[in-house]
Order: structure tokens, then C-alpha cells, then sequence
């Protein structure tokens, strides 16, 4: 696997020297098995000897094991020492999605998202892990190991990624029926275009102007979505789903299941218990075909 971190990087080298380890010691066990099974009289009789016994039974595992746990301990030193980091970002593990917040010094929520997470490379990031119900793990293999999120528990990770790029994520403890469709993308930005977006999302959306949208909009708001939805700069302030606010630029919908565009986003209103089953949202079938395409493409213009 290739790795685009230096925390990737570090788990990647402990995991080969271990796996090499074990191979070789399990080949050494069994060519000694096969000659205690095949040899005869004396060639097999050293075995049985006191040397032998203390020698590989006791000193050449308490000897090798002392050195790969030394050699572990210090090589995984980098995954919790290094830069102090330059943002902190709150992940909370819901069902079956990914709330994103960014968080300032104080705590306080500057922007919030979804299922994505956009930072900038070569750069340390803090990840402050929670969870709103039963246990998850955040594991985005391309630049980090998985580490837990666990209720009652705050779990904090630092990586960074070397790289511009797109990395996915995926909870790695099962949460319950969907968890295969529990994934996240992290998104790498060269620092300046990182601030530029920032800046960018930290403002509402333009209100729409063409009349489909418009429309959309309505539709949006009259059938109770802002009840569970935030779209900043609207009236709606929902707060139990994820922020809508920028969702037709991210890459995915309903957590790394679909793409986004118009007809993932039709289908989704329309028939989310259908695609996900049991997730929290309810299908609007109740909805035809031309009012759900002008929610879709709102919801898709929200970029």
C-alpha cells in the first residue's frame, strides 16, 4: 500500500518489520518441529538438551521480543510527538455518517460539514474524535492508523497528509447495519487554495436566482427539511442531519454511498430508506418528479 504521510509511513514500516518478524520466527518453530518429527537418535537428541531449552525456549524470545517492543515504542514516538498542529478539526461518528467540525483554540465551531474534510498538506492536524451513539473508528489508511471513538470517551489523533489529493476514509468498528456504507473522503489542498476555500465556506451561499432553483428552495423549506438540515443563510436550522449548507461541492452524499449530482440527490430525498436502509433520514415519496428535481438541482447548485 502506498502512503501519503509521515504517520502513514511510520505504521506502514512497524507493520512489515513485525509481519517480517513473525514469518521468520515461524519458520525457524517450524523447521525445528519437522526435525524433532524426522530426525533420529543423536541428530535429535540435542533438542532434548538444557541449553537448547533455555537457549531458544526462554533467552531468544525474551531477547527478541524486548527488542521489537523497544524498537516499536520508539519508532511510534512520531505518531504523538511533532509540530504543534494549525487546525483542529471535531469528527463525531453518527448513524451512519460523519458530522465535521472546525474548532478554534477555544472550542468554538468555525465551519461545519459533513462526510468531508478538507486540510491543508504538509501541515499537523489535530483530530478530535466523538461519537453520538455506539462505538466507531476513524481510520483514513492513506495517512493514519484507525483510532476508536468511543461514547463518554474524547479520542485526539494528529496527521498530516504530504500531498495534494483525495483520501478515503472508512469506519473500521462495526456500528450497526449500514457501517459498510460509513465512508469519508479527506480532501488535501496546497495551503493557499485550503485558506481560499476556508474563507470561502465560512460565508452563506449566494440565494438562487433562476427559477427552478428558486423553486427548489421552496420546496426545501415547505416540506420541513430545515427541520433536521442547516442550509447557513437560510431559515433552515436543522441540527439532527448533516449541514446541507455546501453540499453540492462535496464528492459523495449519504457518506461515501453515492455520488453527488442531481439524480443521486433526487433519489436520496426520494428514497433514502430505500438506498440506506434505517438510516435516520425518511423517504419523501410523497414528492413528484419535477418537485424533486428542483430540490436536487438546489441542493446541487449549493457548491
Amino acid at each position: 500500500m502506498v502512503t501519503y504521510g509521515p504517520h502513514a509511513a511510520v505504521t506502514e514500516t512497524l507493520s512489515w518489520v513485525m509481519i517480517i518478524g513473525a514469518v521468520l520466527i515461524f519458520l525457524l518453530v517450524m523447521a525445528l518441529a519437522a526435525l524433532a518429527i524426522l530426525a533420529q537418535g543423536r541428530m535429535r537428541g540435542w533438542m532434548t538438551g538444557r541449553k537448547f531449552i533455555i537457549g531458544l525456549g526462554i533467552i531468544f524470545p525474551v531477547v527478541t521480543l524486548t527488542a521489537l517492543l523497544t524498537w516499536g515504542l520508539s519508532i511510534s514516538r512520531a505518531l504523538v510527538t511533532g509540530e504543534p498542529p494549525v487546525l483542529r478539526v471535531e469528527v463525531i461518528g453518527e448513524r451512519w455518517w460523519w458530522r465535521v467540525h472546525y474548532v478554534d483554540a477555544d472550542g468554538a465551531v468555525r465551519l461545519v460539514s459533513a462526510n468531508e474534510i478538507k486540510v491543508p498538506t504538509g501541515r499537523s492536524i489535530e483530530f478530535v474524535l466523538k461519537t453520538q451513539d455506539v462505538i466507531h473508528s476513524f481510520w483514513v489508511p492513506s495517512l493514519a492508523g484507525k483510532l476508536d471513538m468511543i461514547p463518554g470517551r474524547v479520542n485526539v489523533t494528529r496527521f498530516s497528509a504530504d500531498r495534494p489529493g483525495i483520501y478515503r476514509g472508512q469506519c473500521a468498528e462495526y456500528c450497526g447495519a449500514q457501517h459498510a456504507l460509513m465512508a469519508f473522503y479527506v480532501i488535501a489542498l496546497p495551503p493557499d487554495q485550503f485558506e481560499a476555500w476556508y474563507a470561502r465556506e465560512a460565508t452563506p451561499p449566494v440565494a438562487p436566482v433562476i427559477p427552478l432553483l428558486a423553486r427548489g428552495k421552496a420546496l426545501f423549506m415547505e416540506n420541513g427539511c430545515g427541520a433536521c438540515h442547516t442550509i447557513r443563510g437560510t431559515s433552515a436550522a436543522g441540527l439532527i442531519g448533516p449541514d446541507l449548507t455546501y453540499v453540492g461541492g462535496r464528492r459523495s452524499i449519504a457518506a461515501g454511498t453515492y455520488p453527488t449530482n442531481v439524480g443521486t440527490l433526487a433519489g436520496w430525498v426520494s428514497s433514502s430508506q430505500h438506498l440506506k436502509p434505517d438510516n435516520l433520514m425518511p423517504s419523501f415519496g410523497n414528492l413528484q418528479g419535477e418537485e424533486l428535481r428542483a430540490i436536487a438541482a438546489y441542493l446541487e447548485s449549493l457548491k
